[in-house]
């Protein structure tokens, strides 16, 4: 019976164009930079065209309840205008809730700065993931999948494989455009070329280990275990060591640690002073660039 109900379900879904949305995405654009009498209209108009791109296009195949959908923000600020030709940085965040808890743990937090694209009102935004249409779609569409994945690595083991390779095939055929962010050779490693080939690159997957780890053995049992939850999650950082003695101070490394530091900060405040000072000891290790803030767990 309940097979029956359920071909019925996916049918009842299809007639009626049922698509599985699996973001709730907020998009901000600031352009108080940017000079023109129509600026304004040309801001809401893009803000509007993106939020519809983010939250209404389908990227995977899986059916989200509406509560399942993954929390994420875009805050775009512009920075100069010529033409139809923009330029600024994109700020992307996620997170993701905790089992039996009102607390959302921060999974992803870049600031893009290799933002360039065109934009012409009353038009809409097209994507293919097989090719190369524009670079504002490109970018969007690369991190609706780096959301998607690293959500999905938070709640199964190298969960996300399929959707961080999403991002790379996106890289990959924006290999011959004029815009900066896509390629090997640019500038700074810290752009989406190095985030995706390095996440699936074996030496990074302690990273992804440790994510799973930190949120199912860690978060997710925190609501009852306190104590046990604070030491899988100390369990978790370990699984970066290697990570960190093979690239140390990486780009990922960066991105995980920018997420974290404040909870982990929160979260060890109140552990015992012998777990306090082996945490502390292990996160300045890992992350040397925020020692001063570590050293508020012991009161330093």
């Amino acid at each position: 019976m309940k097979k029956v109900n359920s071909i019925i379900f996916f049918i009842l879904l299809a007639a009626f164009g049922f698509k599985a949305q699996e973001l709730n995405c907020q998009v901000t654009i600031n352009s108080s930079q940017v000079v023109g009498t129509d600026m304004k209209q040309i801001t809401d108009q893009m803000q509007k065209v993106i939020y519809d791109f983010m939250n209404n296009k389908q990227w995977t195949k899986d059916v989200f309840a509406q509560h399942e959908k993954i929390d994420c923000s875009i805050f775009i600020t512009l920075e100069s205008r010529s033409s139809d030709i923009y330029l600024g940085t994109i700020q992307v965040q996620s997170r993701r809730p905790t089992f039996k808890s009102s607390h959302y743990s921060t999974v992803f937090n870049w600031d893009d700065k290799d933002f360039q694209f065109q934009f012409q009102q009353f038009t809409q935004l097209d994507f293919n993931l097989q090719n190369f249409q524009s670079n504002l779609t490109s970018i969007l569409a690369y991190y609706a999948y780096v959301i998607i994945a690293t959500d999905y690595d938070t709640f199964s083991p190298l969960g996300g494989t399929v959707y961080w390779q999403n991002a790379q095939l996106i890289v990959l055929n924006a290999q011959n455009v004029a815009e900066p962010g896509w390629r090997s050779n640019e500038k700074t490693t810290k752009n989406r070329y190095w985030l995706v080939e390095n996440t699936l690159t074996p030496v990074f997957q302690g990273i992804r280990d440790c994510n799973y780890a930190y949120h199912r053995n860690g978060l997710d049992i925190m609501h009852e275990k306190v104590e046990e939850g604070r030491a899988n999650i100390i369990k978790a950082l370990d699984l970066l060591k290697p990570v960190y003695q093979s690239r140390p101070a990486s780009f990922n490394m960066q991105l995980f640690f920018n997420s974290k530091v404040d909870e982990l900060i929160n979260m060890f405040k109140g552990a015992p002073p012998e777990e306090k000072s082996a945490i502390v000891e292990t996160l300045t290790n890992l992350d040397p660039a925020n020692t001063t803030k570590y050293n508020k767990i012991t009161g330093g």
